[in-house]
C-alpha cells in the first residue's frame, strides 16, 4: 500500500505539457504512475479522485469510457 501523500506525486508525474504550454493527464498515465508508488487503482477510482480532488482540471474527453483526458484551466481568464 502506498502513501496518501504519493498519489498527488503520482498525478504531478502523469501530467504532459505541449509545446503551447496546455497541461493535461490521462487517467491511463495516472493510473501507471500510481502502479509506480503501490497503489493499484482501477481507471474509474483515478477518475473519481480527479473529480474529488483537483479543482483546477477540466474533462476534455472526446470519447466514452474510462480513459479520460483531463485539461488544466483558469476560470478566472487566465491561461
Amino acid at each position: 500500500m502506498g502513501r496518501i501523500y504519493e498519489i498527488a506525486y503520482a498525478f504531478d508525474r502523469a501530467m504532459k505539457v505541449s509545446p503551447q504550454g496546455k497541461k493535461t493527464v490521462t487517467t491511463a498515465d495516472f493510473v501507471h504512475e500510481l502502479a509506480k508508488v503501490n497503489w493499484d487503482w482501477t481507471r474509474r477510482q483515478a477518475n473519481e479522485w480527479i473529480e474529488m480532488s483537483v479543482s483546477t482540471f477540466k474533462d476534455i474527453s472526446t470519447g466514452d469510457g474510462d480513459n479520460r483526458t483531463f485539461m488544466v484551466y483558469n476560470p478566472n481568464g487566465g491561461r
